[in-house]
This record gives structure tokens, C-alpha cells and sequence, in this order.
């Protein structure tokens, strides 16, 4: 006879079996402002296939799963050969083939494709965020493989590919492939002017060899590699493919994957380079420049995937909210929890609506034309603004989300945990806070029509709120005094990006959802944690547009 102990109630259903991206409401909005007229239905009907794939139960179990089984590291085979792969569990290879094949690595070359392909990953990171680093490189690769027309001939027909061929194998032999990178090194981190890999050039044009030790390599199972190391003529960037033409493996040491906090389901390692066979892209000693609009594309996915992330903790936390009972009615029915949810759903929107204005700009950027000089010089100030201010809003939105589930957001099951160990990474990723307040500094310092661009950007909304326009004039009186600017540069920053923010909403979000931020972020009325705004704006109507289902 089964126990009867006690009959569970009270218990939240599992938020599945919907669809990510037509349940977000400021999504939805967003792609439809941004998107061209004749693209508008074709992209709906990408975004809503990869929405109902991303709220399914296998989707989500495949998240898990992939992270319940983090990769590992085999340096030989049995026989004692050096092999250096890394294997994966199924579900993994399940996460990475729906990415590459909803065209998350494909947007330099389709209209329409940043704006596209920046939905789809806000909308995919939110089953799980670890697949997104490879995603991310091989999308990035592109513009610095441009700088060597004859390599991006080669490469980027199958970076941009839709076809997911795991496996080590020669590139010209696969439909699709991958890119990883290979940066930093112990002795100088984001100082990667400092790298000591050298770079020793062979007979044959283009052609090195390097040898040195990575610090940290993301994705070491990619096909190929974008390496800086210094040649004869400064810091360059080259090209290491993982295996060579004639189907040898080049030399790629894996000396050991590294334990991290979050993002467990994707491998980061430290490789040695030994006489490593590399094709040069770029100018010698111009590898940073080289290398700078891959930074810029990963940066903006940094924030991408910070927006993706507080989304899915917001969701959880509402939809829980809508179906727990406490003290005589529903969560989300009282002012308290109303209040913490709302000021969550104004983060997360504010992160959204950003990250798909950094992308539209980038479709137009690749489109040339009119406002093709005027977006570059916007992305040029407002990626490391958005880069340092979003990613660094996430965690504490994760937290925050995790504690309104209460003890069943602790709990591993809930998925909450993993959000929140991920939380941190895109801050540090690309640069952490300080290196993006730099370069923030530097875009002011070097390249005034940067701010011009931003202040163009924000003067959109002049006039409509007079909070807005007093965080305007706050941020031209810090740019007035350049007096310990760089002690400043994090303050600075911050308020720039909350002002771009705030003239973003209040152009094209609900009212009560621009009040309330410029109420907070901007007015100055609020507390130090969430769910500390002015208890008489319209709580009820923001946390409604930020509810997943129904």
C-alpha cells in the first residue's frame, strides 16, 4: 500500500511547451521595429520555429544534461598517441547543430542578418548558454578573415554554413565549420600585448610557425583557431586550423580543461603551441586591429546573452509568481513580490531593447549607404557601454529571480542555479568592467563623432520625459570635467549606458514601462535592491508584458 502522508500542492507547474520568443512581448517588438518590411514574415517564422524548439521539454532536458555532463579531456589514445579531443555528451552535439542550424554563425552575408541572428541567440542562449561560445566565435571570425581575402574565400562559406559537422577532420572536407580563439596568456591576461607565443615565419607566404602557451582557449574542438602571437614585426593575428590538409593533426597541446563556475557545458583549456603551423591574417603587427571587429561582434553578443539570460531568470520568476499560492492568494497579486517583479522586468527589457539596437545598427553598418558612417560611430561607443552595463546588471537579476522562487529556486532542479553560476561570465568575457570603461574613455578621447553618434542617438527622446533629459545633462557635465576621468570612467558608463537605455524605452515602450525606469534608473527614486520603486506607478502592467505565457 503506497504512503499517504501527505498529497503535494501548491506546487508550480514546469514553464514548458511554449514559445521563447512569441511570449516576449519586448522581443517580438523589437525584432518588428528593426526588422525591413519584406523581411518581417520570414524572419517571424524563423524566430517562432527556434521559439517553440527552445520551450520544449527535450530542448530544455538537453540544457541539463549538458551540463549535468561536462566535457572531458582525452590527451591520448589507447595505444599512447597524442589525439588532444575533447568529448561531449549527445546533448551537447544537440544544442550546437539546432544553433548552427537556425543560422546563429550566419549573419554577414543574408539581410536582414544581425538583427536575426541576434534574436535567435538571445533566444536559444535561454535554454542553455554554454553552446552560445563557440556560436558566437565562428560568427565573429568573419570580419577579421576579410582582412586576408583569400582565406575568407576559403573559410567563410563554411563558417557561415548551417551544417554542424562535429569532429576532427581537414576543413575542405566538412559542409561546416567551427572557430574558436586563442588570446590570452598567463602573464598578461587582457593585456594580450604582453603575449610572448612567437611567431617564427616560414619560406612559403603567409606561412609560420608558432610556439607558446595559451592561457585560455574557448572551444578547444573547433576546426579552427584565431591566435595572436608575436612576429618579427609585433603582435599579430594568425589562423590555426586544428587539422591540417593532408589530414595530420597540427600540433595543439590541451594541457588541461578548465573547472569554471558556470558554462560548464562548453570547454575552455590551456593549449601549448610546439612548432604549430599557421597562416598569417592581417598585417604583421597589426593583430590588434586586426582582431577588433571580432572583439566588437563578441562583445555585442556578451550582451546578447546577458539580455537572453535575464529574460529566462524574469520568466521563471513571474511564472512562478502566477502560480504560487502564499498568505491567501497568488504571488504576483502581492504588492510586494509586484514590486520585486516589476523592477526585474525593467532590467530585463531595458537589457533587450538595447542589445537589438546594437544589432539593427550592425545590419545597417554591412548595408552601407546613408547612416552607414553614423551607426559605426554609434556601435563604437555604445558596445563597450552596453558590453560593461548589461553584463554586469545579470547576475544580481539572476539572484534576485532565484530568491522569488525561495527554497525551490536553490534547488538544481529548478534551473535557477545554473542561471545564476552563468550569470557573471559575459562581464568578464571580451574584457572585463575596467577594460570596457577604458575603452569607453578611449572612443571619447580618439573618436568624437562616437559621442556625437550617442548623443544623436538619445536627443531622439529629448523632451518626452524631464527625468531623461536631466540624466542627459548630468552625463554632458561629467564630459565637461575631464579632471580623474579614468577613476570616473565606471560611473561615467554606467550612466551612459542608462541614459541610452532610458531614450530607448521611452521612444518605443509602454509608458508604464518608460515611467517606471526613468522613474528609478534616471529619477533617482529608488532603493539599492530590487523591488524598491515608487509603489504609485503601474507595477500590475509591467509585470504582466514581462509574463511568459497567457
Amino acid at each position: 500500500m503506497a504512503a499517504s502522508t501527505h498529497t503535494v500542492t501548491n506546487q508550480v507547474p514546469p514553464l514548458v511547451g511554449y514559445d521563447v520568443f512569441n511570449a516576449d512581448r519586448a522581443l517580438t517588438e523589437g525584432v518588428e521595429r528593426h526588422s525591413a518590411p519584406a523581411l518581417l514574415d520570414e524572419t517571424r517564422a524563423e524566430l517562432t520555429a527556434l521559439g517553440r524548439a527552445a520551450g520544449s521539454a527535450e530542448a530544455q532536458e538537453w540544457g541539463a544534461l549538458a551540463n549535468e555532463n561536462p566535457p572531458k579531456l582525452r590527451t591520448h589514445d589507447r595505444y599512447g598517441n597524442r589525439i588532444d579531443e575533447v568529448d561531449f555528451h549527445p546533448a551537447w552535439h544537440q544544442l550546437l547543430g539546432r544553433s548552427v542550424g537556425a543560422g546563429l554563425t550566419d549573419a554577414w552575408g543574408r539581410p536582414g542578418g544581425h538583427l536575426r541572428r541576434a534574436a535567435g541567440f538571445f533566444v536559444w542562449t535561454q535554454v542553455e548558454a554554454g553552446n552560445g561560445c563557440p556560436v558566437s566565435m565562428t560568427h565573429a571570425a568573419v570580419p577579421a578573415l576579410r582582412t586576408n581575402p583569400a582565406l575568407a574565400a576559403e573559410w567563410e562559406p563554411r563558417l557561415t554554413s548551417h551544417r554542424y559537422e562535429p569532429g576532427l577532420r581537414p576543413a575542405g572536407e566538412k559542409a561546416g565549420t567551427l572557430f574558436g580563439m586563442a588570446m590570452t596568456e598567463k602573464q598578461g591576461g587582457s593585456d594580450v600585448r604582453a603575449n610572448t607565443t612567437r611567431a617564427v615565419p616560414l619560406d612559403a607566404a603567409g606561412e609560420y610557425l608558432l610556439t607558446g602557451h595559451k592561457w585560455f582557449c574557448s572551444a578547444p574542438m573547433c576546426d579552427g583557431f584565431l591566435v595572436l602571437a608575436q612576429a618579427p614585426g609585433g603582435l599579430t593575428c594568425f589562423l590555426v586550423p586544428r587539422v591540417l590538409a593532408d589530414g595530420t593533426r597540427n600540433v595543439f597541446r590541451i594541457q588541461r580543461l578548465k573547472d569554471k563556475l558556470g558554462n560548464r557545458s562548453n570547454a575552455s583549456a590551456e593549449v601549448e603551441f610546439d612548432g604549430t603551423w599557421a597562416r598569417l591574417v592581417g598585417e604583421e603587427g597589426r593583430g590588434v586591429r586586426t582582431i577588433i571587429e571580432m572583439v566588437a561582434a563578441t562583445r555585442l553578443d556578451c550582451v546578447v546573452g546577458s539580455a537572453a539570460l535575464m529574460r529566462q531568470s524574469v520568466a521563471q520568476a513571474v511564472h512562478h509568481a502566477t502560480y504560487r499560492g502564499a498568505f491567501g492568494g497568488e504571488l504576483i497579486d502581492k504588492p510586494l513580490m509586484r514590486n520585486v517583479l516589476a523592477d526585474l522586468a525593467l532590467e530585463s527589457e531595458a537589457a533587450t531593447t538595447l542589445a537589438l539596437r546594437l544589432a539593427s545598427a550592425y545590419d545597417t553598418v554591412q548595408n552601407g549607404g546613408d547612416g552607414a558612417d553614423r551607426e559605426r560611430a554609434f556601435l563604437r561607443l555604445a558596445v563597450p557601454a552596453a558590453k560593461y552595463w548589461v553584463t554586469k546588471r545579470c547576475t544580481p537579476v539572476a539572484a534576485e529571480a532565484l530568491e522569488c522562487l525561495g527554497g525551490n529556486g536553490y534547488v538544481e532542479e529548478s534551473g535557477m542555479p545554473r542561471l545564476l553560476r552563468e550569470s557573471p561570465l559575459n562581464s568578464i568575457w571580451e574584457g572585463s568592467g575596467n577594460v570596457q570603461a577604458l575603452d569607453v574613455l578611449r572612443a571619447l578621447q580618439r573618436e568624437p563623432e562616437a559621442l556625437n553618434a550617442v548623443l544623436r542617438e538619445v536627443g531622439e527622446a529629448r523632451g518626452a520625459d524631464h527625468r531623461l533629459d536631466g540624466a542627459i545633462k548630468g552625463v554632458l557635465t561629467e564630459l565637461a570635467d575631464l579632471s580623474g576621468i579614468e577613476a570616473r570612467a565606471r560611473r561615467l558608463v554606467e550612466r551612459l549606458a542608462l541614459v541610452l537605455q532610458g531614450s530607448l524605452l521611452v521612444r518605443w515602450a509602454p509608458p508604464e514601462v518608460a515611467d517606471a525606469f526613468c522613474a528609478s534608473r534616471l529619477g533617482g527614486d529608488w532603493g539599492t535592491a530590487f523591488g524598491t520603486l515608487p509603489h504609485t506607478l503601474d507595477l500590475a502592467s509591467v509585470v504582466d508584458r514581462a509574463r511568459p505565457a497567457g
